[in-house]
């Protein structure tokens, strides 16, 4: 009888059914491939037109896409941390303290690894993390619908009207990443995996309280089903990693709005930092009274808006999306529209809710043209891009 194999031997021999995580992440690449070159492509459109329309005005366009606006305030955190505060001339506060911590973070290290400076750290930041949230939305647009539909999605989220900010050093696309890849966790139970994302998600934006519901309610629901049909035995312990992944998502979050009541002295200092910023919670009351005090085209006009908008949100639940994908897609849209912030942020502020995609996507991925999609995406990239660099050398994103 042969002796057995070494332990050595054995330990390397790679098990037939499971490739290496290294094998299986090329694999994955490849297959996201033509979604990558995809976004790749639709942004570069963007970024192109806005170049020469820059040029045509006599500005800077790199400085447009990294030194303005909310960028600044990133920048400002990056290089001497936080307790920077603006009085305007009624006497209100603007502190850098309403701005999450992760951007200024990666800034600030790369700055000091590579010869980038905070400006252009930022952008590489943006743009790198545009490319993984693209990856990710296609790996959960094509778990569900098929590879087609996860290519066209991810595309139609680099042609989004607001699609601009994704080549700016802001927080969307980074935040957009993390929530793909934890809601793509979250499809395919790694629990904890999902829960970590969301927690990084939670030091990126406030909005991660949409993707901290869509895990917490898929998880209530998930043991309320098993309990009412009886599988109670063993049920905490079947769902032990469920349960630690939903422990861990708001983590991020809540260490910030703590970090801040602990810096300031007060246990809603967070809250009253956003309400000095404009942008507390309401109810949509703000909302409301923007869109009466519009001229009656304009009132129309932006009520036909967000009648679609809610055709869409109604789309997206007769399409049956799995419960994560659909809660955070429509808590992301409530979190921007019940907010009392200036009405023009909240195109950007909803980007990030890629499901309402969903169903345009896969409409499109259905066409029995390829020639036919690729030119309604190839129309909508120019639409996209003419918008962009508009804004951009305009008054830009708020």
């Amino acid at each position: 009888m042969p002796p057995d194999p070494s332990p050595q031997v054995t330990a390397a021999r790679p098990r037939p059914d499971r490739p290496p995580v290294r094998g299986r992440a090329a694999a994955a690449l490849v297959t996201a491939a033509p979604a990558l070159g995809a976004y790749a492509a639709v942004r570069m459109v963007g970024l192109v037109v806005f170049r020469a329309a820059a040029s045509a005005a006599g500005k800077d366009a790199p400085h447009l896409l990294s030194e303005r606006w909310d960028s600044v305030w990133y920048q400002r955190v990056a290089e001497n941390g936080y307790g920077y505060t603006v009085t305007l001339p009624d006497g209100g506060i603007h502190s850098d303290l309403a701005f999450f911590p992760l951007l200024p973070a990666l800034e600030r290290a790369i700055a000091e690894m590579t010869p980038l400076g905070l400006a252009g750290a930022g952008l590489l930041v943006a743009w790198s993390a545009g490319l993984l949230a693209a990856w990710g939305i296609f790996a959960v647009g094509a778990r569900l619908y098929g590879r087609r539909a996860g290519v066209v999605l991810a595309t139609l989220w680099g042609v989004y009207p607001t699609a601009f900010v994704q080549s700016m050093a802001y927080t969307e696309t980074l935040f957009t990443a993390l929530a793909a890849w934890s809601l793509y966790a979250a499809l395919t139970r790694r629990w904890i995996v999902a829960g970590g994302l969301c927690a990084l998600a939670g030091l990126t934006r406030p909005s991660a309280a949409a993707l901290i519901a869509a895990l917490a309610i898929s998880a209530a629901v998930t043991l309320v089903r098993e309990y009412r049909g009886g599988a109670v035995d063993g049920l905490v312990r079947r769902h032990a990693r469920m349960l630690l992944g939903v422990a861990l998502a708001p983590l991020g979050w809540l260490a910030y709005v703590v970090f801040v009541a602990v810096r300031e002295g007060s246990p809603f200092a967070y809250f009253d930092v956003q309400a000095q910023w404009g942008n507390s919670i309401d109810g949509g009351a703000a909302l409301a009274s923007f869109i009466f005090g519009l001229p009656l085209p304009g009132m129309l006009g932006l009520c036909a808006a967000l009648a679609a908008l809610g055709w869409l949100v109604s789309l997206c639940v007769r399409q049956r999306q799995p419960l994560p994908v659909l809660v955070y897609g429509i808590a992301v849209v409530v979190i921007s529209l019940i907010g009392s912030g200036y009405f023009g942020s909240r195109p950007r502020l909803m980007m990030p809710a890629f499901p309402l995609l969903l169903p345009p996507a896969v409409a499109l991925a259905r066409l029995r043209s390829t020639a036919r999609t690729v030119t309604v995406l190839a129309v909508l990239a120019a639409g996209s891009a003419a918008y962009g660099a508009w804004t951009l050398l305009g008054s830009g994103p708020p």
